[in-house]
């Protein structure tokens, strides 16, 4: 006798919400050209909703003013980076303005699936990297609202030279032909709008189906029981 179809389909719902390989954490990636902002709507975002915990990158560049190893990122030597890329402890790595970038594998891994979200600050090199390795990975692109605001920015900022800023700029317009790659894209024109658009997409990424099913298990399966 075949299952009334009620039935049927309340046991493919309960299939569905009972996946075992989905991530309970939410993987947040944000890239942005230089000068785009990135980082100050990171740190907003983090004031915000301090549960999101940012992952610390690797870099072999030496660390600029009021940077601190650890917390901005693990300033390592080129050696350094080659023996830890070598022991496979990165997710990835990319090269950008002179310099190596990698993310821990390995602590990133670790915290995606303990439940919790974390954010990864990165380039669109370094995105595409992860796009492949972590499907279920949200990834946000910021654009500035214009080229010459983005100079603007750049030469406020007083770290890099004319010929250096005259550099990022033309990387950054290589960096904007990517940005339809990502899942979203937010103008930083205005910056608490772009904050709280920022924030509507974490809430609206923890809602998704796998999330809520791999946090929720037991309500989930209560819901569906005949």
């Amino acid at each position: 006798m075949s299952d009334p179809p009620g039935k049927s389909v309340a046991l493919d719902a309960e299939a569905r919400m009972e996946g075992k390989d989905e991530p309970i954490g939410n993987l947040f990636v944000v890239a942005a050209p230089s000068g785009g902002g990135k980082t100050s709507l990171v740190n907003a975002l983090l004031a915000r909703d301090p549960t999101i915990r940012l992952s610390v990158s690797y870099t072999t560049r030496a660390p600029r003013v009021g940077e601190t190893d650890g917390v901005h990122y693990h300033f390592v030597d080129r050696a350094r980076f080659d023996a830890l890329q070598a022991a496979g402890e990165f997710l990835e790595h990319a090269h950008v303005h002179g310099n190596w970038y990698a993310t821990s594998a390995t602590w990133l891994k670790a915290q995606v699936e303990a439940g919790r979200d974390v954010l990864l600050e990165i380039d669109w090199q370094g995105a595409a990297q992860v796009r492949r390795l972590i499907p279920s990975a949200v990834h946000i692109f910021i654009l500035p609202p214009s080229l010459e605001l983005l100079q603007e920015r750049l030469e406020k900022r007083g770290q890099d030279s004319a010929a250096v800023i005259a550099l990022r700029l033309q990387a950054a317009k290589e960096e904007i032909r990517h940005c339809g790659e990502f899942d979203y894209v937010i103008i930083n024109q205005d910056f608490d709008a772009a904050v709280d658009d920022l924030l509507a997409i974490v809430r609206a990424s923890r809602l998704r189906a796998p999330q809520q099913r791999a946090r929720h298990p037991a309500l989930i399966r209560s819901l569906l029981a005949p």
